[in-house]
């Protein structure tokens, strides 16, 4: 397997190296989106990359852009990766890059949490709520909660952490009409995807959208959609309440970080053979089970 840590594209111009994906400019209407085999873990990004990584995440959110489309439209042009850049450079973004729309990114993250976990669940312990949303005592940790939650977030540079946000701050980022319709159009996601996943042994615990605007103001789903790096993903099979599960995601590799005594400030460790190989296995088994 061959990993791509760092993308190289001279023939077009490079707009913005995120915590995965480098973005680059086609023209006018449209960027080039190349999904790296970097990983971030508590919004640093470690210096080992995961073999096949970007390419698993790119056929995965492919996925569920095409199942998802009748929800909502989305950034992707059709547009072949390879037909945009030069020869030389087509081994970089076959299979892990994306042609897409350029639109205007919403400075939010449309979290949705559909389990008890996480900082969702160390919030609930302290205070009964999560981001501000009262829920029922005596929950339990991994509970599935009564409906799904709306939970956003401000979006953090490379290196910053996220702040979790209340509807009424989401409001004043978004304005009221595009906050509930983004609110709106999560939920309506998550319920579609996690319904279907659950038909696939795969219990979708919680997941991050974003959102863009084209110039006529329609809402257009971007970036990545359920992947194995923006959702938590467990198995059906092993899931009890109470429990953590294990997960198909990168929590294997935030467990490890944890135990090993980083301080969660960059620069972060280097990821040993087995961890990168276990993690690199976890995202393949991820797709294999919603694709085929």
């Amino acid at each position: 397997m061959n990993s791509l840590y760092e993308s190289s594209i001279k023939s077009l111009p490079l707009l913005h190296k995120g915590k995965v994906r480098d973005i680059y400019a086609v023209d006018d209407q449209r960027m080039l989106i190349v999904t790296t085999d970097r990983l971030s873990a508590f919004d640093v990004v470690l210096p080992t990359p995961i073999p096949d990584k970007g390419r698993v995440l790119t056929a995965v959110a492919d996925f569920w852009f095409a199942r998802l489309a009748h929800i909502m439209p989305n950034q992707l042009t059709g547009d072949a990766p390879e037909s945009v850049v030069s020869d030389a450079e087509r081994d970089q973004v076959i299979g892990r890059a994306v042609v897409v729309k350029r639109l205007k990114a919403l400075p939010v993250e449309a979290i949705v949490r559909g389990y008890l976990v996480g900082s969702g669940w160390a919030e609930y312990k302290q205070t009964g709520q999560v981001c501000g949303i009262p829920l029922p005592d005596r929950m339990q940790l991994a509970d599935r909660l009564p409906e799904p939650l709306f939970t956003p977030s401000t979006k953090a540079a490379v290196g910053e952490h996220d702040e979790n946000i209340d509807f009424e701050r989401c409001q004043a980022l978004l304005g009221k009409a595009v906050a509930a319709q983004v609110r709106d159009a999560a939920i309506a996601l998550y319920k579609a995807a996690a319904e279907y996943a659950l038909t696939r042994g795969i219990i979708i615990a919680d997941t991050k959208f974003e959102f863009g605007l084209d110039q006529q103001g329609t809402l257009t789903l971007i970036d990545e959609v359920l992947t194995p790096d923006s959702s938590r993903f467990w198995p059906l099979d092993q899931y009890r309440v109470g429990e953590n599960p294990p997960s198909y995601d990168k929590q294997y590799v935030r467990d490890w970080l944890t135990a090993s005594g980083w301080n969660k400030q960059a620069p972060g460790p280097a990821l040993p053979d087995e961890v990168v190989a276990r993690t690199a296995e976890k995202y393949r088994e991820a797709l294999r089970l919603l694709t085929q």
